[in-house]
């Protein structure tokens, strides 16, 4: 039987969590409010449990998406995913944000690139072959301007994601008729689509103890940004 699934995916301000057992998704809730994920993000994975009829020692195998993303509520997903995963010795998967967003559109005939917004006028962003229904990376995740992004495209694009929603304009005069935008519900990633991607790394091979479980922030926070400014200074 396939293992019993939690997955959490709190990368950007609207939190979800999907329950699933080996591709077969159970249950998925989502938690979009303005206050801070750690209000709500317990109360929520225990209602959904109950929803399904699962306990906590149900379940076989734990996931996050590890970012890039809102650096808070990456240490919060990471920190809930890891505690539970820990008291009850079961392995954990790390999961892409920028993947699964492009897992919500399977078997797209163009280049899909992912992209959230990471504030200063910058995106993050990676490009994926989504034609055979699974996202396969094309590049390397990174960090930049919209402008830079569109210097490097040469051809037509799906682009998804708040970053996408955010510089919807500037992408779509960069590549005028070429570039192509989903409906705006598509945008908001899905701890369902985390699942698929988790369940699939499982299999292969890419599960690991919970303590390996690290964060993917792509450039530095701004406390970092700040200490190495004051280390810098004396």
């Amino acid at each position: 039987m396939a293992e019993r699934q939690l997955t959490l995916d709190t990368s950007t301000p609207c939190a979800s969590i999907a329950l699933s057992q080996g591709d077969q998704l159970l249950g998925e809730t989502f938690i979009n409010t303005a206050e801070h994920h750690t209000v709500h993000l317990l109360g929520a994975v225990a209602e959904l449990l109950q929803r399904t009829g699962w306990a906590i020692g149900d379940l076989d195998l734990f996931a996050a998406v590890v970012g890039p993303g809102s650096f808070t509520g990456l240490r919060v997903g990471l920190a809930t995913v890891k505690g539970l995963a820990l008291a009850r010795q079961r392995p954990v998967v790390g999961v892409s944000s920028l993947a699964t967003l492009a897992m919500q559109l399977p078997f797209c005939r163009f280049p899909v690139w992912s992209l959230i917004d990471a504030r200063k006028n910058e995106v993050y962003a990676a490009p994926f072959d989504c034609r055979q229904g699974f996202p396969e990376a094309l590049g390397k995740e990174t960090v930049l301007a919209p402008e830079r992004l569109l210097a490097t495209l040469s051809g037509a694009a799906v682009f998804i994601g708040s970053g996408a929603l955010a510089y919807h304009a500037l992408l779509e005069k960069g590549i005028k008729g070429r570039a192509f935008f989903p409906p705006e519900p598509t945008h908001l990633p899905r701890a369902s689509n985390a699942a698929l991607l988790a369940w699939r790394g499982y299999i292969e091979g890419h599960g690991v103890s919970p303590e390996r479980l690290c964060p993917v922030y792509i450039r530095p926070s701004e406390a970092e940004i700040a200490w190495a400014a004051k280390m810098a200074s004396r």
